[in-house]
């Protein structure tokens, strides 16, 4: 029986070339968007529509692209759960194994805190059998991607005790980046399971058996990251960075964080106050490194440096994988290398 009775509703409607079949059901906005894309393609207006995108699908050897939906691997006979990011999607694939497809809506290097859906991105939404959000405050635009879709969703953040941001307009309200504790993964990994398990219950061994290894590889994460960020000598304990997107992992390795915004805005540069304020406090502090996020511009940042009188020590990855960092536990293991080689170059 199939996963979700859309399916055969949205694979007529991608089709670009043949009959676009439509059944007599109450026209939503989003049904009404992606049939006018569909009239659109076939009427050979949008010179570059075709068919639906595939997906991002990032694995434990790499982020590769996902096949097309109900491609002749047999994908389409498996529940299909959509995740917001590409760090959940890992996640995720980690726990259900080849019982479930799992795919990710943005891209491995893509900013995910202001990403515009496309119109593939809701026909995927229409396909999910289950939708997987990170909460927080982080996907803005997660409810305009769901409104119309009847797959269930699940917040993989219940549970987790945020920590709140301090400065500007984002003032006392949580700081989403919680995955970037491992300590926080294991309860991420905990919801997944339950979700997949709701979803798949014949699969309750496999997710539980493969959750279980996966928690025993986060807690070993968790011990390097411990024990490497832990020879940091007192003096150079500070993390500095253009989004304040390393709060838990601070607050975890006993780091003091300073950061140009508190979470990515659209310019992605930092106001001249913003900069000013960092680079007071490096120069103040004595800090020898500061960092960006792969994500956004480092202009603001290299600028600190400069006037600070600090180095730039490199890019951090936070809310993307890569073909840098394939998965959560490399993008985790890559970030402390790069914060412990900045801070400790040059120690006598």
């Amino acid at each position: 029986m199939s996963m979700n009775k859309n399916r055969q509703q949205n694979s007529e409607i991608r089709s670009a070339f043949g009959v676009i079949l439509v059944p007599h059901t109450v026209v939503t906005p989003m049904k009404m968007l992606l049939l006018s894309a569909a009239l659109l393609c076939v009427a050979g207006t949008l010179s570059a529509c075709g068919p639906a995108e595939p997906a991002t699908r990032t694995t434990t050897q790499g982020a590769t692209p996902d096949a097309a939906p109900d491609d002749a691997s047999g994908a389409g006979d498996r529940p299909r759960v959509l995740t917001t990011f590409t760090i959940l999607a890992d996640m995720t694939r980690s726990v259900a194994g080849d019982r479930i497809e799992v795919v990710s809506i943005t891209k491995p290097g893509a900013e995910i805190h202001g990403y515009q859906p496309t119109p593939s991105d809701l026909i995927r939404a229409q396909d999910a059998d289950l939708i997987l959000n990170n909460g927080l405050n982080l996907e803005r635009w997660f409810s305009r991607f769901t409104q119309d879709s009847e797959a269930p969703t699940v917040t993989l953040t219940e549970g987790i005790e945020p920590v709140n941001i301090a400065a500007d307009a984002y003032a006392g309200k949580p700081n989403p980046h919680a995955w970037m504790s491992p300590k926080n993964a294991l309860i991420y990994v905990e919801n997944i399971r339950r979700a997949l398990t709701d979803l798949d219950p014949a699969g309750a061994d496999t997710f539980q058996a493969n959750a279980d290894a996966y928690a025993k590889q986060i807690r070993e994460v968790d011990r390097q990251l411990s024990t490497q960020l832990g020879q940091l000598p007192p003096n150079r304990r500070a993390l500095v960075t253009c989004e304040g997107a390393f709060s838990y992992l601070a607050r975890d390795y006993g780091l003091k964080e300073l950061y140009l915004w508190p979470v990515n805005a659209e310019e992605g540069q930092g106001t001249p106050r913003q900069i000013r304020a960092v680079i007071d406090g490096v120069r103040a502090q004595g800090i020898p490194a500061v960092f960006c996020e792969s994500t956004v511009p480092d202009k603001g940042m290299r600028q600190v440096a400069a006037e600070a009188g600090a180095r730039y020590g490199g890019d951090l990855h936070v809310d993307s994988l890569s073909d840098e960092v394939p998965t959560y536990l490399d993008l985790l293991r890559r970030d402390a290398e790069v914060i412990l080689a900045g801070l400790t170059e040059g120690q006598p």
